[in-house]
């Protein structure tokens, strides 16, 4: 090599007046420095060709073990073991349903359930039937009202029939408008009834169903689990009878903590529905009896005024027989 010559010349070092030189542009003594230090820049320089190919290393502290979390492999585990646990929930219900199958009952909890269903139900039923009398309410209001306004209208156009037209048209007028406040006490009544079925004891119905598949599935876990303990048990066998064991004390105690919660939400359902239904019954007796009674106070009261009106007219009135 043409440097390896250059390092053996002894006449060809770098003569002292650069080290002058350098000392003079740094003001750092470099005479101290090792012979070495010339040469060896000068081989650094020469093979730079050389490193810019060669590959380097990375540290020990920059490398990145990946392991085997592959998202498609996780996505694909949890999609396999979604399917396995929808087989075994379909193959329950259909069990269920053929009659084949045995089902968890709970003997404090379903027959609160199954009432709690009827009286949706019933309640659904009789809001209906109220929002169709408000419905009739409101048109017969406004046609006793019409028929006010016609009666007030011929009693003017009528002398000799203005006391009974006029009775009829008064009569008419006041039915009206206290039924017009008999049917707002009834929309009240039916939109708190609404509240109570669509909304809370809907809210209820949707953990009832949220039970329902709790325990279909703890089912489904159950009856695997007796079956596997029905069968042999070898090499092949045990590990999946101890991982049915876990996953069914797993779904044992979700069963269980929804069993407990739904109980808890159906005795505050009863206990609000009961206020709730006390409070709006009275209120729409109260407006009933109140239009019932005003009505009937005020007829009573026309009646009588009418009949001395109708009395009197008929006194001053003669004949046109008697006048010929």
């Amino acid at each position: 090599m043409e440097m390896s010559g250059g390092a053996g010349d002894p006449e060809e070092e770098a003569p002292p007046t650069e080290v002058n030189c350098n000392r003079n542009h740094a003001g750092i003594d470099l005479t101290s420095c090792p012979a070495e230090a010339t040469p060896s820049v000068t081989m650094e320089t020469g093979q730079s060709k050389d490193l810019s190919v060669t590959p380097q290393k990375p540290m020990s502290g920059s490398m990145v073990i990946h392991g085997n979390n592959n998202p498609a492999s996780e996505k694909l585990e949890r999609v396999r073991k979604w399917s396995i646990n929808t087989y075994k929930c379909t193959r329950q219900v259909l069990s269920e349903k053929l009659g084949r199958g045995s089902r968890t009952v709970d003997l404090e909890l379903e027959p609160h359930l199954e009432l709690l269903r009827d009286d949706r139900q019933r309640y659904d039923h009789m809001t209906k039937l109220t929002q169709t009398l408000a419905s009739q309410l409101a048109q017969f209001t406004v046609t006793q009202k019409t028929l006010g306004d016609a009666f007030s209208e011929l009693s003017v156009k009528t002398p000799p029939l203005h006391v009974a037209f006029g009775m009829n048209a008064e009569a008419q007028k006041f039915l009206s408008k206290s039924g017009e406040t008999l049917m707002v006490a009834i929309n009240a009544f039916t939109s708190d009834m609404n509240t109570l079925v669509t909304r809370t004891i809907e809210d209820t119905m949707v953990n009832a169903k949220q039970y329902e598949a709790v325990r279909i599935e703890y089912d489904a876990h159950r009856v695997d689990l007796e079956e596997l303990n029905l069968g042999p048990r070898d090499d092949t066998t045990l590990p999946k009878l101890e991982q049915a064991q876990r996953d069914f004390q797993n779904q044992k105690g979700r069963y269980q903590q929804i069993r407990d919660d739904l109980s808890i939400k159906l005795k505050l359902l009863q206990e609000n529905k009961v206020k709730v239904l006390h409070q709006q019954l009275w209120l729409l007796h109260a407006a009933v009896a109140a239009h019932t009674s005003s009505c009937h106070n005020f007829l009573e009261h026309n009646m009588l005024q009418a009949g001395e009106d109708l009395h009197l007219a008929g006194l001053d009135a003669p004949s046109w027989l008697e006048d010929s």
